[in-house]
């Protein structure tokens, strides 16, 4: 079945191996998802038309180099790469990688997405970049000293929410990182509250922000606001705008 039915089955098939971090069924649905999505882009473009028997046409060797199918390979990829980073499993990710270069050689459909991950990047200028370097320590369990860490874990958390927005997976992206944001800050408040700036006054706006029982964006995003002066990070209008606004609650 070619339609939109077809790429909402795909969709979720690959949505679960991205949240649950599963690097056998991302590798099973990493092409039919490539495949269902040129294909549906083919048609809203009038350049395909459904065919008589109803199979998503496969990508040749050109399609799979193109643009489009590059594009939504490296958003995938990079979805994936992240759930792995903030759940520390390197084996997942190396897994995939591993899969994609024994199908596809070096050049894999959206390869590119992983050198943020695999470079060293002494000056991090995109967003991609600032996200993969965050995520190489995550995936090796490189742990900055006590002083840094929450304010490390601050920047970290508030990339990776910023990439997640700009995915086409951001639920299963945002998911992992509450999860993994509760796990931190509760880490911070068990044994690094001497290193937070205005112990006073923090602490206890920490242990409100932890009340908070969904694992959620807005969670998120109220952990961001409201622990940056705890880590001295200085918010401008715009970015504190950006997070109150996802932090609210219908």
């Amino acid at each position: 079945m070619t339609d939109t039915a077809e790429l909402v089955k795909r969709k979720k098939a690959i949505n679960l191996a991205v949240v649950h971090v599963d690097p056998d069924a991302f590798l099973e649905h990493f092409l039919p998802w490539l495949e269902i999505t040129a294909f549906i882009s083919a048609q809203r473009a009038g350049e395909a038309q459904t065919p008589a028997d109803g199979v998503t046409p496969a990508l040749t060797e050109g399609q799979l180099k193109s643009g489009g199918v590059n594009h939504v390979a490296k958003d995938a990829l990079f979805a994936f790469f992240m759930t792995a980073s903030l759940k520390g499993d390197k084996a997942a990710a190396d897994k995939v990688e591993e899969g994609l270069i024994s199908r596809f050689g070096k050049e894999f459909p959206g390869s590119t997405a992983l050198w943020s991950f695999r470079s060293k990047i002494d000056e991090p200028t995109t967003l991609e970049d600032h996200v993969g370097q965050a995520a190489q320590k995550m995936l090796i369990g490189d742990l900055p000293p006590p002083p840094m860490r929450a304010k490390e874990n601050w920047s970290a958390g508030l990339r990776f929410l910023e990439k997640a927005r700009k995915s086409n997976f951001p639920q299963e992206i945002i998911y992992p990182l509450a999860c993994w944001t509760r796990i931190k800050w509760g880490e911070t408040l068990e044994k690094g509250v001497a290193f937070m700036a205005h112990i006073e006054d923090n602490v206890p706006v920490l242990q409100e922000a932890l009340a908070e029982t969904r694992n959620d964006e807005p969670f998120v995003a109220n952990m961001l606001l409201k622990m940056a002066p705890a880590v001295d990070m200085e918010l401008n209008d715009d970015a504190q705008g950006f997070l109150r606004s996802l932090a609210r609650r219908a």
